[in-house]
């Protein structure tokens, strides 16, 4: 069910009057009443709606609270609005019991639309598994996998996308940094718990791709700052070291990163010659060559001899489907773009980074990198226009703005404010983050999602990056790893996103001791 009696409250926060005449009735919880709004300074808008959805065989009503809440200096001064979407269950007597999870997307400069449409929220956008979505009409349903019927959700918007905007005197661009987004993140959530009531409440964070790494940041800056301890991260998708994901010159670890990937999409497209009995069992050999003798040959750089090079060539070519010819032709080193052009060239088709299932036709058969993702086209049209439509229409929001996918223009601070006094700058990595956040405290728990063809943040990079935070083995102890046969949006398939919702709801009641 979509609505139980339609009972919208679209709220203006601004240059109104007496602070009784800032709401048409009194405000529930979930409506914010700041001094900085009381004295005209900025502008806060809220909608609030009732639904209800059945999950489970239960019925669960809840509210609804679409808005903007105002972030300020230290001094008071407002800088920005960012925009949330709460979904608050509402026949809940004792909501310290009640969990409460913060859901953002990455890029940075994601809006979470992704996780809210099509994974967590209680509606969902329907796309075609693995294919191109065909134009409108779309179809919005009930999502039966929402987390309502374990914890309360805020999907949260970064500064620039979203409805979310710099207010005055602030600037978007003093948002996009590593630092400067968890702040802002940050003084939302401890808004949130304060306006809501809801500091005695267990708290999670819930992170896809760049939100992973902005949850390292923000657990460690929400426990150091202000004291505010959470019961689990789930990492959906994740990267903490970007080294990891980056082709850069000289650097031969990422090669062995995505060797495994390359060999699950092989797999998946069956252009592998002679097939291992199983996927896991091919993924175990990748792994297992990647480590040792194709680590090894890298290691040896222009040293390694013609024969050894054949031998590796060989191997390489039976665990990724590409030729021994290709192979020798990129000394044995192929790049993701490359990859993906060229592992099905004879097909005519192009693989998906943050999805490698899905193709599309290769324009210019003789490219040497693939010149698009397929992935955006197949399923953004789709995740587009129902957000807009349901915003509009079912949380009565948005209708006289304009929703940013991603944010506008800008580049993203990447140095720290805490550097470590190395001389030399390095990639950016927040594994130390995460880190001194689990030994601070020692209830914490982390878990982390998986897609064998996320060719975005592969997983065999991620399983090194948690064999190498360099904790105790009870911190260690704290860490699970979780894999799907999906991409970087493992919701996107049926069976997947069933396999997603067991997988948090049951990390959620370890998490809060049940």
């Amino acid at each position: 069910m979509r609505q139980l009696g339609f009972a919208a409250l679209v709220v203006t926060v601004g240059l109104v009057g007496p602070a009784t005449q800032l709401y048409a009735q009194d405000p529930p919880p979930q409506i914010p009443v700041t001094d900085t709004a009381r004295q005209g300074k900025t502008l806060e808008e809220w909608a609030i709606t009732d639904h209800s959805i059945r999950v489970g065989g239960q019925t669960i009503p809840y509210k609804a609270s679409a808005g903007t809440t105002l972030l300020t200096t230290d001094a008071g001064d407002p800088t920005g609005l960012l925009y949330s979407v709460s979904y608050v269950r509402s026949d809940v007597k004792d909501r310290s019991t009640r969990p409460v999870s913060f859901l953002f997307n990455g890029g940075p400069g994601s809006a979470s639309m992704w996780l809210h449409m099509g994974a967590f929220g209680p509606r969902r956008v329907v796309t075609v598994n693995g294919e191109f979505t065909p134009p409108s009409p779309y179809s919005l349903v009930d999502n039966t996998e929402t987390l309502l019927d374990k914890t309360d959700l805020v999907f949260i918007d970064a500064m620039g996308t979203g409805y979310s905007r710099a207010t005055g005197k602030g600037k978007e661009a003093d948002f996009f940094g590593v630092d400067e987004d968890a702040g802002a993140f940050a003084q939302f959530i401890v808004t949130w718990l304060s306006r809501n009531g809801r500091w005695n409440s267990p708290k999670f964070l819930i992170g896809e791709s760049y939100g992973t790494f902005r949850s390292a940041v923000l657990v460690n800056l929400l426990q150091q700052r202000y004291n505010v301890h959470l019961n689990g991260i789930s990492l959906i998708s994740s990267v903490l070291d970007l080294s990891t994901i980056t082709f850069a010159d000289g650097d031969d670890r990422i090669y062995q990163y995505y060797l495994p990937s390359y060999a699950a999409v092989a797999h998946y497209f069956k252009v592998l010659k002679n097939p291992p009995a199983s996927l896991e069992v091919l993924l175990e050999d990748a792994r297992q060559y990647a480590t040792t003798e194709y680590a090894a040959a890298l290691f040896k750089g222009d040293t390694l001899t013609a024969a050894e090079k054949a031998a590796v060539a060989k191997k390489l070519s039976a665990l990724t489907g590409l030729s021994e010819e290709y192979l020798l032709k990129a000394n044995l080193r192929v790049n993701l773009g490359q990859f993906n052009a060229e592992l099905m060239r004879g097909r005519g088709l192009t693989a998906g980074r943050i999805d490698a299932r899905f193709t599309g036709a290769t324009f210019n058969l003789l490219t040497e990198n693939a010149e698009s993702d397929p992935f955006f086209p197949a399923v953004g049209g789709a995740y587009t226009a129902l957000l807009n439509h349901y915003n509009h229409e079912e949380l009565s929001f948005g209708r006289d703005k304009t929703y940013r996918n991603t944010r506008l223009g800008g580049g993203w601070n990447w140095a720290r404010a805490a550097s470590g006094g190395n001389f030399f700058p390095s990639a950016p990595n927040v594994q130390r983050d995460l880190a001194q956040a689990m030994i601070t405290n020692p209830r914490l728990l982390v878990q982390v999602e998986n897609g064998y063809y996320d060719m975005a943040t592969p997983f065999f990079p991620t399983e090194f990056t948690f064999t190498h935070l360099a904790v105790p083995d009870s911190v260690r102890q704290r860490i699970t790893l979780k894999y799907y046969p999906s991409g970087h949006m493992m919701y996107l398939q049926d069976a997947d996103r069933v396999a997603l919702h067991r997988n948090i709801s049951a990390f959620i009641d370890r998490a809060v001791g049940k």
